[in-house]
């Protein structure tokens, strides 16, 4: 019996970790290879086969102040963990994302465990932004293989002497065959010629606080100047639910808040159906740019977090959008901090909305672009055959 750990946190890691652990047990199956797999995640996960030492998806933060809440729970985890550990021992580790975290445990593994295989899935975004004077690059120390879901990032850590393989985007697996908006639409019972406009406001607490207000007040701006206006907005996290509805009915926002128990199988939907959406800075980008809906981004933190940011650690990047970074260009409008807000949105939104303005046409066009930069179909196949390739040759007998 293989046994796998795998570690992530938050909700976008929960999502791609499900759909590598389906993977895995795929091809460990097709291998005649028995695997467990017990992980920090989310139900996802869970839901996609592994057995959950420990729900994660919630204990995610952006930035010094927000962090702080997440410190007590955090370091009751990391005790468990070790407890844990200390009677069943891994023959294989997989970190996706989740920097903090899974940097602090994949040290302690390798000291621990210096010959179990240890593979970074979606490693931290260290080739496009820099704190200070570069960037660090300690997961290389303890990273046996890193599995690049971009080809920049691929480039950059084999440049600082990583063993590297670039897989593509695990979205790419996932946009195959979208309804079309008709379909959608009439599955969701939205009128048929209405403006959709969707809103992805948060998949962390922290975001409900910083990112939230702005967005609902500009849906009910557009929607004071277009009446007919449908709003979309799921929730990210269960419990989400009523904290939107609140925001919602203070900004005298018609809008339909969907429960994030039935936002993932919905998501093909909610894209097909949207004209337009407005998101948080993050993987929505890409998989809002995939499923072809013209986009607005930005993201907020603390005013005390923004500035240790700015001014202490110098923190420094060309763009926060993924569309962006792949591209290496704004395609994507980006409002950061200040300039996030109800004016900023909806100034940058207005144009989107036109069928034929010239920003729309040419943002649908770079989605092409990206597309093509971002891999071939069978990401999450060549991830799970690189892991299980390095588990089984560590360990022949396996």
């Amino acid at each position: 019996m293989v046994r796998l750990l795998v570690s992530t946190g938050e909700v976008s890691g929960d999502l791609q970790g499900s759909l590598l652990i389906r993977a895995l047990h795929l091809e460990a199956d097709r291998r005649d290879l028995p695997l467990e797999v017990v992980a920090l995640g989310g139900r996802r996960m869970e839901a996609a086969g592994a057995e959950l030492l420990a729900d994660t998806a919630g204990l995610g933060a952006i930035g010094l102040w927000e962090a702080l809440p997440l410190v007590l729970p955090t370091l009751k985890l990391q005790a468990r963990l070790r407890r844990w550990l200390a009677d069943h021992p891994p023959d294989g580790v997989v970190l996706i994302d989740y920097m903090g975290a899974n940097v602090n445990l994949g040290l302690r593994l390798k000291r621990r465990y210096p010959r179990v295989p240890i593979s970074y899935y979606i490693a931290p975004q260290e080739w496009a932004w820099r704190v200070g004077d570069g960037g660090t690059t300690r997961l290389i120390g303890f990273t046996d293989r890193i599995l690049a879901i971009f080809p920049e990032e691929a480039r950059f850590y084999a440049s600082h002497g990583a063993t590297v393989t670039w897989v593509g985007h695990p979205l790419i697996d996932t946009v195959d065959h979208p309804p079309g908006q008709q379909e959608a639409r009439r599955r969701l019972e939205l009128a048929a010629t209405a403006p959709v406009l969707l809103l992805l406001p948060a998949s962390r607490p922290q975001e409900l606080r910083y990112l939230l207000p702005a967005m609902v007040a500009a849906a009910a701006e557009l929607q004071r100047r277009r009446p007919s206006l449908e709003v979309l907005v799921p929730a990210g996290l269960e419990g989400f639910e009523p904290i939107l509805d609140r925001a919602v009915a203070a900004a005298g926002l018609r809008a339909r808040v969907i429960p994030a128990r039935q936002a993932d199988a919905l998501k093909p939907d909610l894209c097909a159906a949207a004209d337009v959406a407005v998101t948080k800075s993050g993987t929505a980008n890409l998989e809002l740019a995939l499923r072809g809906v013209p986009q607005v981004t930005g993201y907020r933190v603390s005013r005390p977090t923004a500035l240790v940011a700015r001014h202490l650690l110098r923190f420094n990047v060309s763009h926060i959008s993924p569309v962006n970074l792949v591209l290496a260009e704004r395609l994507v409008p980006e409002l950061l901090q200040e300039a996030f807000n109800c004016e900023g949105i909806v100034a940058a939104l207005e144009p989107l909305l036109d069928v034929n303005s010239l920003e729309r046409r040419a943002m649908l066009e770079g989605y092409g672009r990206l597309r093509d930069a971002l891999g071939e179909p069978g990401v999450t196949r060549r991830a799970a055959s690189a892991i299980l390739d390095q588990i089984q040759q560590a360990a022949p007998s396996l």
